[in-house]
C-alpha cells in the first residue's frame, strides 16, 4: 500500500518511506531457516497423507484447499517471494513462475471437477522434492527445540 500509494501532501520523509517500502518489496522476505523448511515439509506431508487417506468428499475439499495455500506458501517463501492470499495468491504465483502457477491450478481444478487426487499428489511431491521430499517417518521435534525454533521464527520473520 505504501509503495503504490498516492502522496497527498509531499514531505521528504514520505519519499524516504516509499523508497524503503519499494526496496523491501523488491528484496522479498528473509529466507526461511532450515528448521522452518523442515517443519513446513512435515506439515505439508501430514496434510498430504490426510488427503490421500480421506474418502469423505467434504474433508477432501477442505484439505485440498489447505494444501493449495500451504504448498503455494512453501514455493514462494523458499524462493524469497512474498505470499499473497485470495486473488493475490494467483498473482504472486504467476509473477514467480507462470508455468508452475498454471500447473498448480490445473491440478486442483482437476481434483475439484473429477475427484482425481493424483495431480495434486504429484504436484506436492514435485514441490517438496528439491528439499528432500516428504518428511514424516522419523521426524521428531523435541519440546525445547520446538520452543527455541518458534522464538527464532518470531524474531526472524
Amino acid at each position: 500500500m505504501i509503495s503504490e500509494g498516492i502522496v497527498l501532501k509531499d514531505h521528504d520523509f514520505i519519499k524516504n518511506i516509499k523508497k524503503e517500502a519499494n526496496v523491501l518489496l523488491k528484496n522479498g522476505p528473509k529466507p526461511w531457516s532450515n528448521e522452518t523448511i523442515m517443519m513446513k515439509r512435515y506439515m505439508i506431508t501430514d496434510l498430504l497423507y490426510d488427503f490421500i487417506g480421506s474418502s469423505q468428499r467434504e474433508v477432501e475439499i477442505v484439505i485440498a484447499s489447505h494444501l493449495l495455500e500451504s504448498i503455494s506458501e512453501f514455493v514462494l517463501r523458499t524462493n524469497r517471494k512474498w505470499v499473497g492470499t485470495s486473488k493475490w495468491l494467483v498473482r504472486t504465483l504467476e509473477d514467480y513462475d507462470k508455468e508452475l502457477a498454471h500447473h498448480f491450478f490445473i491440478s486442483f481444478d482437476e481434483f475439484f471437477k473429477t475427484e482425481n487426487k493424483q495431480h495434486i499428489i504429484q504436484l506436492v511431491d514435485m514441490v517438496l522434492e528439491p528439499f528432500g521430499g516428504r518428511l514424516f517417518a522419523g521426524f521428531n521435534v523435541g519440546k525445547d527445540e520446538l520452543l527455541n525454533n518458534n522464538s527464532k521464527e518470531i524474531e526472524g520473520e
